[in-house]
């Protein structure tokens, strides 16, 4: 596994973004107790959670009113029978709405956005072996490698290899070497590991929930930024 595989990936085999509906209305009532029924933050394609059903949920949870990026949201938006405005500052926490890290890495609720890519292939490699383009990273010791979908084309940052941790059946594993356009290699030592197994980056509620407080100490990003460019390269699902 010197060389991750240039083939293209079929679009249902890419990182996907599975997005909570019930994790956003609980996030708009959460940011509404907290600060009173204000106004969220929905530009950026609702920070890459989807406009139309986020401004759907926050409408849910009792949120006041929605700020988009500018004219054309707003139309977007009234033609669904919901009001919003493009001009003032939001003054909910998108913390608090999307449930993101702090940068002490805690979590004030639950992430409404789940960054989940899949095991396409596993291959041993012997101690020394390097891993990736440039082999920047050679295996200490015997160890087991799993070929992952997600890259930087979908918002995994470069500056996450070697750096960066995926979960796999609830365990956490190391992304090694680059990470490549589509697709990133990670150490799973001697775990057994099924082909096609979720891959979760960032999010849900294993022991990656507050992943993206590793991903804003590695790339110097905020975890805002992160999650927008994320949610906006991958299909996006909906879930309750």
């Amino acid at each position: 596994m010197n060389q991750p595989s240039a083939l293209p990936l079929a679009r249902s085999a890419m990182l996907r973004s599975l997005v909570s509906r019930s994790a956003l209305v609980a996030g708009a009532r959460r940011a509404v107790a907290a600060q009173g029924a204000g106004t969220a933050d929905l530009r950026r394609d609702a920070w890459g959670h989807g406009l139309a059903d986020t401004a759907r949920a926050m409408a849910a949870g009792g949120v006041r009113a929605v700020r988009v990026d500018g004219p054309a949201e707003v139309a977007e938006l009234a033609a669904l029978g919901l009001d919003a405005t493009h001009v003032g500052e939001p003054d909910l926490d998108p913390a608090l709405i999307y449930g993101l890290p702090g940068s002490d890495g805690a979590l004030r609720g639950e992430p409404a956005l789940r960054a989940v890519g899949r095991v396409l292939s596993t291959k041993d490699i012997e101690a020394g072996g390097g891993v990736s383009y440039g082999y920047i990273y050679r295996a200490p010791e015997d160890s087991r490698l799993a070929l992952v979908t997600g890259g930087y084309a979908q918002g995994v940052v470069r500056a996450l290899g070697n750096r960066a941790f995926v979960e796999i059946d609830g365990c956490r594993h190391r992304v090694v070497g680059r990470i490549a356009m589509d697709v990133c290699v990670v150490d799973i030592g001697d775990a057994d590991v099924a082909l096609g197994a979720d891959v979760t980056f960032f999010g849900g509620r294993g022991p990656l929930a507050s992943g993206l407080a590793e991903w804003s100490t590695a790339t110097g990003m905020t975890a805002g930024e992160l999650v927008a460019v994320v949610g906006q390269r991958t299909e996006r699902v909906w879930i309750d």
